[in-house]
């Protein structure tokens, strides 16, 4: 296999023992700007021999100095990963938009920073975790001891790149693992670049891995016998094939998927914050955000004044290019994707929505995958843009009268990933919130995170909780140890 000694940052390699390596075959696939439909470069493309290559090295490494590293050194380094990421922000920032289509201000602003916050965290959180002891009378003592679960394979999707590469790699470099991961093919700059930051941070050769790929990669690094666990983000059919495919290894399985989140909001609602945070719940990141609440129910006594206004600021949203200060909705990630929103656009037609806003390709752009900001009414609640994930600037806005109403529709989907909840009213915004069928349920706010907290869905939207001790519950095992007095 041949190693390059420097990866160029638009052609990339896999990283394998610490080295940017090409493929043995020598086979690459293009890399697509979506705001201009311009090739930013090559892509290795790996197969099932990489794979075993990028396995093999970290299941040597478990066995090395990673895991005889003082806790505190550990520690240290994941910190350092962290303070590196931040020395390239507006690198990386620039790639990232680059890669995805996102506004700048958007890479700059929120995704590098959470990306190095991940590591900040997990590199505080991993010095203080416990486990449990237990006296039995005079008869024993039982105390449990915790360990790395072992090689785990990290498969990440596209829209937030850097962001949920690191929300899975810091808790399982914390809890003493080795990874292989398998960033998006449509977006594998950003998380390529991490490789050698954790290398130059001090992470041992062989800790640390990536694989470049398409859907069969990600299938080899999923029925990999040898790997012990996989933490999967995306969209819920890939999550199914991967459970398939990880089955006869018995692996720890991890999933964040895909969502359909309610945004319910009551006529006690502060109108203003509400507003301001609909737009941004709605619109950000092009929609392409697994908690983006993209149904919407408006209780009715507020239902037109809520329309209006909230009209009124997705037309003020400027569609562009995502290097422009001013932009607010940049491209949507391929062109494979935006023909997808596209496509519902049209079933909404033929289902007999209204299009308030939006409702086709944005206007004004020779190449790029732009789309308006879209809101629909008139939609029935069996509508399939009310009932499937669309995954763009696409909401839908639809009246109710009772609580029990808008409850039964909130509840009426086979997603369960987040919700949001608008009311002045205490009793009812904790009463609501425990009848919602979802992982999380934000009131009178959106997005706001602490990473102690469990985060994950519920039904079709996910297994498992990361976050905090849940991150380290799923990236270790617990051994009992029984000692007799």
């Amino acid at each position: 296999m041949q190693t390059e000694t420097k990866q160029d940052v638009m052609n990339c390699s896999h990283f394998i023992n610490g080295e940017y390596v090409q493929s043995t075959n020598g086979k690459t696939f293009e890399n697509v700007n979506p705001a201009t439909e311009e090739v930013l470069g090559n892509i290795a493309e790996g197969g099932k021999e990489e794979v075993d290559q990028a396995v093999s090295v970290a299941r040597k490494a478990l066995k090395g100095e990673w895991a005889n590293m003082p806790l505190r050194k550990r520690s240290n380094i994941i910190r350092k990963i962290g303070d590196l990421i931040l020395e390239r922000k507006d690198e990386l920032a620039r790639l990232e938009s680059l890669d995805t289509g996102k506004p700048l201000w958007l890479s700059t602003n929120v995704d590098i920073d959470r990306a190095a916050n991940n590591f900040y965290f997990f590199a505080d959180y991993m010095t203080s975790v416990g486990t449990e002891a237990y006296e039995q009378d005079d008869l024993a003592i039982h105390y449990a001891i915790r360990r790395p679960v072992g090689v785990v394979g990290l498969i990440n999707p596209w829209n937030l790149p850097l962001f949920l590469m690191t929300w899975k790699l810091a808790p399982a470099l914390a809890a003493g693992n080795t990874a292989v991961m398998k960033p998006s093919e449509v977006t594998p700059i950003t998380a390529t670049i991490l490789g050698q930051i954790c290398k130059d941070a001090g992470v041992p050769d062989g800790v640390v891995n990536m694989v470049h790929g398409f859907g069969d990669t990600g299938a080899a690094l999923s029925s990999h016998e040898d790997v012990d666990a996989i933490a999967f983000t995306g969209e819920t059919v890939t999550g199914t094939e991967i459970m398939k495919a990880a089955a006869p290894t018995l692996k720890k399985l991890s999933f964040e998927l895909g969502g359909k989140n309610p945004n319910v909001i009551f006529a006690d609602a502060d109108m203003e914050d509400m507003i301001e945070t609909t737009v941004r719940s709605s619109f950000i990141n092009q929609g392409e955000v697994c908690l983006c609440g993209s149904r919407i129910y408006v209780e009715r006594p507020i239902y037109d004044e809520f329309l209006e206004r909230f009209s009124a600021k997705a037309k003020e949203l400027v569609v562009g290019d995502p290097f422009d200060a001013d932009t607010k909705v940049g491209a949507l990630v391929s062109e494979e994707h935006y023909n997808k929103v596209l496509g519902y656009l049209d079933i909404a037609k033929e289902e007999g929505g209204t299009f308030l806003t939006g409702g086709k390709a944005a206007e004004g752009f020779d190449k790029g995958f732009f789309v308006e900001p879209t809101i629909i009414t008139g939609l029935g609640k069996d509508s399939r843009c009310v009932r499937e994930e669309i995954f763009g600037p696409v909401v839908t806005v639809v009246p109710f009268d009772t609580e029990e109403e808008v409850l039964e529709q909130v509840n009426d989907t086979h997603y369960g990933l987040s919700a949001s909840l608008w009311t002045s009213n205490v009793k009812r915004a904790t009463g609501f919130s425990r009848q919602i069928e979802a992982g999380i349920v934000w009131v009178n706010t959106w997005f706001l995170r602490d990473l102690r907290t469990p985060f994950g869905g519920m039904k079709h939207s996910g297994i498992g909780r990361e976050g905090g001790a849940h991150s380290f519950d799923f990236y270790s095992e617990l051994t009992n140890i029984t000692l007799k007095m």
